[in-house]
């Protein structure tokens, strides 16, 4: 009798294994991916509940960890002549769970009297629950039509994380940037005209010649693409950032593929290939949500304005990111739960486009500062502003008592054996920090090629 019940049960625990199984896999292939990289001039903050003990906030990149429902101050000294921008990454382990639109980070800036500037920020996630880097700003602008914080003097950057409690309870790493861009000499230009440039979205690049490529993790080792088809590998619950120079008049073309599923299984993911477009700043541009898979071919893709000094001045989000010449950053993600349809990862095809004539930006009165100024465009993949030399990597343990910046050694050699196991000669590992002008980005096994080029 014990023998024939052990019979009659072990279909019903296969199939219950199998389920748990499937239902598992998305959460361990997500956990197995890389975590966000921290530039290495990020220096550890730990901002405080009041603003009376709220930490200096220097320009650069800084980091901080966020517990669900905590809001941090951070004190910052503003001049009264160029425009501040306070950027946030929020950047989960990868298996957190997170929750669409409920999780998210804000971000504002307030004088000493508590008037908020704006405009303010907000990084969520868009996702079906992958955990992924979400990043936004917010800014203290100068200008004749801006009529709070126009003073110099004391202000204070105000970080919060809200989320439900159906979310992981896992802190978050967070990384908070500090830029400037300089003063004009001169009025302000106009923005432009409605209707003054088409919104009909063109074909993609489709070059018979393709360019391998390594994406980075995050902003800070986000591997230098042009205009041209590129190749990766994405894991399920990996994201991939890359980087693309745009001048003033420019704009981007992009589309991220997806291939048919070869396997015998799959499923339909409603959110399974998302696309988010990033000014220099680190502001969403473009993150309409994540496209679904169903075994056959899918692709997430964006147009966006072209480059102007004037479009801040517009309502628009997606058109008001599109403000500053310089390194734009397209992030790309496949959702855990095309594990069951990739359990290998998946051949990603990102098609990068430039439209537009450069034309002459405005006339700043001082090249002192963080934005605004178009990047070179000799393709040795140099850092993004402000990157830093060298990546580290943001440590997950012990993470509830500070953040542990590892050397870049330990995160090189995951990168290695991942590059290795899908055949692909390994990055050398990061060097002595370089002075910001002989940076060079090792994100990518294989040189990219210039921008331009394809």
């Amino acid at each position: 009798m014990t023998r024939h019940a052990t019979g009659m049960r072990g279909p019903a625990t296969l199939a219950a294994l199998a389920l748990l199984a499937l239902t598992a896999a998305p959460v361990a292939a997500a956990a197995g991916a890389p975590g966000y990289r921290t530039a290495s001039g990020s220096k550890p903050v730990k901002g405080a509940e009041s603003a009376a003990q709220a930490p200096r906030l220097d320009r650069g990149q800084h980091v901080d960890t966020f517990q669900r429902g905590q809001t941090k101050y951070y004190a910052v000294a503003l001049d009264d002549i160029s425009n501040a921008y306070f950027s946030v990454v929020a950047a989960p382990r990868p298996g957190t769970k997170v929750e669409d639109y409920t999780d998210r980070l804000t971000v504002k800036v307030e004088d000493s009297g508590g008037t908020t500037c704006g405009p303010d920020g907000t990084a969520q996630f868009h996702s079906g629950g992958t955990a992924y880097p979400v990043a936004d700003y917010a800014a203290r602008l100068i200008g004749p039509d801006v009529s709070n914080c126009q003073h110099a003097g004391p202000y204070y950057v105000v970080v919060s994380r809200e989320g439900p409690l159906t979310s992981g309870p896992e802190p978050w790493a967070v990384e908070i940037g500090h830029l400037t861009e300089p003063a004009l000499k001169g009025t302000a230009p106009s923005p432009s005209a409605p209707g003054g440039w088409s919104s009909a979205t063109p074909a993609p690049p489709t070059d018979a010649t393709t360019h391998q490529v390594l994406g980075g993790t995050g902003f800070n080792d986000a591997a230098a693409v042009g205009r041209g088809v590129w190749r990766d590998h994405l894991a399920p619950g990996e994201t991939r950032f890359y980087r693309v120079p745009v001048d003033w008049g420019q704009r981007l073309n992009l589309s991220a593929e997806l291939p048919n599923s070869t396997g015998s299984t799959t499923a339909f993911v409603p959110s399974a290939l998302g696309l988010t477009v990033y000014n220099p700043a680190r502001g969403a541009v473009s993150q309409d949500g994540f496209v679904p898979f169903d075994g056959k071919p899918a692709a997430a893709r964006a147009f966006t304005a072209p480059v102007a000094y004037g479009n801040r001045a517009t309502p628009q989000r997606a058109v008001a990111g599109m403000r500053f010449a310089g390194w734009y950053y397209v992030a790309v993600t496949l959702s855990a739960r095309t594990a069951v349809a990739f359990p290998q990862g998946a051949a990603l095809t990102l098609r990068v486009d430039l439209r537009g004539t450069p034309q002459a930006g405005p006339d700043y009165a001082s090249p002192a500062g963080d934005l605004g100024t178009p990047p070179g465009d000799d393709g040795t993949g140099r850092p993004a502003q402000g990157a830093g030399g060298p990546r580290t990597a943001v440590a997950y343990a012990g993470i509830g008592v500070g953040v542990l910046l590892l050397a870049g050694l330990g995160a090189w050699t995951v990168l290695a054996r991942r590059a290795a196991a899908r055949g692909a000669v390994p990055a050398v590992p990061p060097g002595p920090e370089l002075p910001t002008d002989q940076q060079t980005t090792r994100a990518s096994p294989r040189r990219s090629a210039p921008p331009g080029e394809g």
